[in-house]
Order: structure tokens, then C-alpha cells, then sequence
């Protein structure tokens, strides 16, 4: 016996899978944007605050998940990588900051 999905099923699906795409899309937009430097403002980076910030979505994921609350926790756990890439970020551009030219 073949089951068919439902009109309603097939909208939610079609809807879920567009709004993934969308947030990925806006997520590739900012991850690729152009630094606030170039809009004549100051980055500062507080890579003691930001670590902090980190370590207490990554708590904040352990304790939902051993709750079960296992999609909260994910979307804590993606913040938490989130506040990682930017301190990475920094380091990057600190270690960089001397070198205006590779080579």
C-alpha cells in the first residue's frame, strides 16, 4: 500500500525547505559582506566577553539537551559556533593587522 502525501504536507515541506534556503541565502549575504571599517566605523572586538558568551550558549545547549528540548539546543549550539567564527575573526585580523600585503 502506497501512502500519498497530503496537499497540506506537501505545502509545509515546500514552505520549510524555501525558508532553509532563504536563511542560508541571508546567511551567505552576511558572512560575505563588507566590514564595518569600510563604512568608515571601528570594529572592536572583546574576545574575553565574546568567549564568555560562547561558553554560556554551549551550557545553555548541554542543559536543553539533557532536557530534550533537542532543537533549542541546536539553535544555542549555533550561536555559540557563530560567536566562535567572529573570535576567530578577530584573531585573524589582529595577527593580520601589521601585514597590509601577503608575501
Amino acid at each position: 500500500m502506497t501512502t500519498h502525501a497530503t496537499p497540506l504536507r506537501r505545502t509545509l515541506s515546500a514552505l520549510a525547505a524555501t525558508t532553509l534556503l532563504a536563511g542560508g541565502l541571508l546567511l551567505g549575504q552576511t558572512v560575505t559582506a563588507a566590514p564595518a571599517q569600510a563604512a568608515g566605523k571601528t570594529v572592536t572586538c572583546n574576545i574575553a566577553k565574546m568567549r564568555a558568551d560562547s561558553h554560556a550558549l554551549r551550557a545553555k545547549a548541554a542543559k536543553l539537551n539533557k532536557l530534550g528540548a533537542r532543537e533549542e539546543a541546536r539553535k544555542a549550539t549555533a550561536q555559540a559556533n557563530a560567536i566562535d567564527k567572529r573570535i576567530r575573526a578577530c584573531q585573524d585580523a589582529d595577527d593580520h593587522a601589521t601585514k597590509p600585503f601577503p608575501g
